[in-house]
């Protein structure tokens, strides 16, 4: 697990857990960071259990303030994180989750066609370099 997959994917679920939940997200902004050194000991003594501290903050349509703060023990890149997360906006808690997104949604490297509240806002840019031999 580490801090740019985690503030990734939790950015990209609670997007649309919000909307969901009848949000209107003009924009959703997520850092993390692991936990002290980063592992807490469970259960036997060599396993480790790493926590991620989430924080995003964002805006609604209307300009309203958007804040996700919380832990998180699981993710997986882009489909979903696991752990203790609170929403609030407009001064009331939205929702209080432990599960954002769907863990067992195949990869996908383009958010699905459709999607809510992304208008044509920046997007990730992927390049490919290509060595070309000329006469080869």
């Amino acid at each position: 697990m580490n801090t740019a997959s985690v503030a990734f994917t939790t950015d990209r679920t609670a997007t649309r857990a919000l909307e969901h939940e009848g949000v209107q997200v003009r924009w959703l902004t997520c850092t993390a960071s692991l936990d002290g050194d980063g592992a807490t000991r469970s259960g036997a003594p060599s396993a480790t259990r790493r926590t991620a501290e989430v924080h995003c903050d964002g805006k609604t349509k209307s300009g309203g303030d958007i804040a996700l703060d919380g832990q998180v023990t699981y993710a997986v890149e882009g489909r979903c994180v696991r752990g203790d997360m609170t929403a609030k906006t407009g001064g009331r808690a939205v929702f209080r989750a432990t599960l954002l997104g769907d863990c067992t949604a195949p990869a996908t490297t383009a958010p699905p066609a459709g999607t809510p509240g992304r208008g044509n806002g920046p997007t990730a840019t992927v390049t490919v370099t290509v060595t070309a031999y000329p006469g080869k």
